[in-house]
């Protein structure tokens, strides 16, 4: 087996199919590196010292689910989707990037998540909340603001009612 040689990992029933230079070069400090260049050469006897599941893949014992963002990380050190995640799947995926040691992978979550947390931060003053309600007048005059900190704003002109907002026209 050469170190371009394809390698079928199962991750928690979830199959992938990469090369072991994916997984050894980007992040050769990772676990998947040391897993795949450790004491035994990649040969017929390395592949004796890993856990393998009935049909010869790899099998390694974490939930899959995110394993694609892995992949995708070590194949070209870009996470693309990962400020569309939810910050439950961003804790997720970070968990994985560090069990597998992708310490790169794990300082980009940590980076959408702390921006993430910035976006959740920002105070509204009370003209932005006019702003977003007045446009609502036309039709429905409701507007949500679940997770917003409200405190310090003086919202006179406003009438909370049925966990909503309504702007009150005198």
């Amino acid at each position: 087996m050469a170190c371009s040689s394809t390698i079928r990992l199962n991750i928690g029933g979830k199959k992938f199919w990469t090369t072991v230079d994916t997984l050894t070069q980007r992040e050769p400090q990772s676990m998947l590196a040391a897993m795949l260049s450790g004491p035994y050469s990649v040969s017929k006897t390395w592949i004796q010292h890993l856990w393998l599941d009935d049909y010869g893949h790899v099998f390694v014992d974490r939930d899959g689910k995110h394993f694609r963002h892995i992949l995708n990380w070590l194949r070209d050190g870009v996470a693309l989707n990962l400020y569309e995640l939810q910050r439950l799947e961003l804790f997720e995926l970070l968990k994985e990037a560090e069990y597998y040691r992708l310490l790169g992978f794990v300082e980009k979550i940590n980076e959408v998540l702390k921006m993430k947390d910035e976006q959740m931060n920002i105070d509204l003053t009370r003209a932005d909340i006019i702003k977003y309600v007045r446009p609502c007048m036309a039709g429905n005059p409701i507007v949500k603001l679940r997770g917003t900190n409200l405190s310090g704003l003086d919202l006179s002109r406003l009438s909370y009612v049925g966990n909503n907002f309504v702007l009150v026209i005198d």
